[in-house]
Parts: structure tokens; C-alpha cells; sequence
């Protein structure tokens, strides 16, 4: 996942953020409910359901490693307990595709703008981004999920999602179909890349939640205008 901070993550603050995420996911639920004819006083109380599910979710003891844990936690908590609510009502072929968007949406446009920015601010676009794909490792991620990095020079960078907490937590909660919710979130960065215009590609062929062995993030120089591709 990222967010409109993509070109400074170090600047964050992870806690703010992902209650920032979670806010805005039930606030879209809530204005879809309503676009779709539900009363106020139903769609009140729908919503107030799901925020007391995520809260029982969030409080219940748990051990968690680090920071980026807890925000981890928040993000599937949000996604889970509104999914436990919905279905009640809403047939399954169509909530997943609503939960996504609801979770993705409110930012995409700010996420992708912003990856945007620091990509054509970059003096070498495949560097900066690299970058900040490692720096999000750590900061973003943390010890609940595992890299590897089987290409990482000045051609490639590959980093291979070998344990996802998204998955895991979902999977302990009895919800693992809904991974494909929290890995939809990166599509909104990855959209901003340009080949031609950033002198690399984007490739992720899979996850986790979508049934890979591992979630493949892989970078490739592409070559900039008037220069060959590495291949």
C-alpha cells in the first residue's frame, strides 16, 4: 500500500495515517449507502456496526511486533468488520468489488498524483523510486512481512513478498479472500508510472491474495529516450 506521501515516507506518521485511511474508508461506505437508497437512520446504523466491529477487532489481544503492525492491523480490522456487516445483505459476487473501491478510491487520485510528482521531479525516476520501495520495507511494512531480492542492481530491483500480514492477519480472522482488497490499494501508484516518460516499467504478474506463492514487485530500467534498453 502508500498514500499521498509516497515521496517522503519518512516524513509520515504511520499511526495518523492509517486511522486517517480507515476514516475515510467508512466515510465512503457510508455516502454509498446512501447513493444506493439505503434511509439515514438504516445507514446510520449500518456504519456504527461496522465501527464497533473494527474497534472490538483493533482491542482484541493480539501480539504485535512493531508500529507498522498496528497500522496493518487497523487496515484489515476496517476492511473485515465492514465485509461481516455488508454481507448480511448485499450478495458476495458484488461486496468485494465495493469493499475495494472504497477502500482504494478516496486516495487514488492523491497517491497516484503525488507518485507522479516525485517521478518527474526525479533526476533518474527508476532510482527514486527504488528508493522508496526499499524505505517502505521497513517503515510501512515491518517485520510482519518478509522481501527477498533476487535482481537488485542498477537494471532491476526486484522484491518478492514471501510473508504478507495482510494475509496472515485476514487468514487468522477467517477472511483470507479478502486480501485482494488491500493489495488493490497499490494500484493507484503503480499507475503513475509511464515507461517512456520514467525510463522503467512496473510489473507485479500475482500475490499472495491472489493466490502467488509470493507478491513479485519487480522494477525495470526501460531506457529513456534515444538510449537502449537493458533488456
Amino acid at each position: 500500500m502508500s498514500d499521498p506521501a509516497i515521496s517522503d515516507p519518512t516524513a509520515r506518521d504511520h499511526d495518523r495515517d492509517s486511522r486517517a485511511v480507515v476514516a475515510l474508508f467508512f466515510d465512503r461506505l457510508d455516502h454509498d449507502l446512501a447513493a444506493g437508497g439505503t434511509p439515514a437512520p438504516v445507514r446510520r446504523a449500518v456504519v456504527e456496526r461496522i465501527r464497533a466491529g473494527y474497534a472490538e477487532l483493533v482491542a482484541a489481544p493480539t501480539e504485535l511486533p512493531d508500529d507498522a503492525a498496528r497500522s496493518n492491523l487497523r487496515y484489515v480490522a476496517a476492511v473485515v468488520a465492514a465485509h461481516r456487516v455488508l454481507r448480511e445483505d448485499h450478495p458476495a459476487d458484488t461486496l468485494l468489488d465495493w469493499l475495494t473501491s472504497a477502500f482504494v478510491e478516496p486516495l487514488a487520485g492523491a497517491v497516484t498524483a503525488g507518485t507522479r510528482a516525485m517521478l518527474d521531479a526525479a533526476p533518474d525516476p527508476f532510482a527514486a523510486m527504488v528508493a522508496v520501495a526499499r524505505e517502505r520495507e521497513s517503515t510501512d511494512f515491518g517485520a510482519e512481512f518478509r522481501f527477498a531480492h533476487p535482481h537488485d542492481d542498477d537494471g532491476r530491483f526486484h522484491a518478492d513478498v514471501h510473508r504478507c500480514g495482510y494475509h496472515e492477519h485476514l487468514t487468522r480472522l477467517g477472511e483470507p479472500g479478502l486480501t485482494p482488497v488491500l493489495c488493490a490499494f497499490d494500484t493507484s501508484w503503480i499507475r503513475a508510472i509511464d515507461p517512456e516518460r520514467h525510463g522503467f516499467a512496473f510489473t507485479r504478474a500475482t500475490t499472495i491474495g491472489l493466490g502467488g506463492t509470493h507478491c513479485p514487485f519487480h522494477f525495470r530500467r526501460t531506457g529513456r529516450a534515444g538510449e537502449r534498453s537493458d533488456g
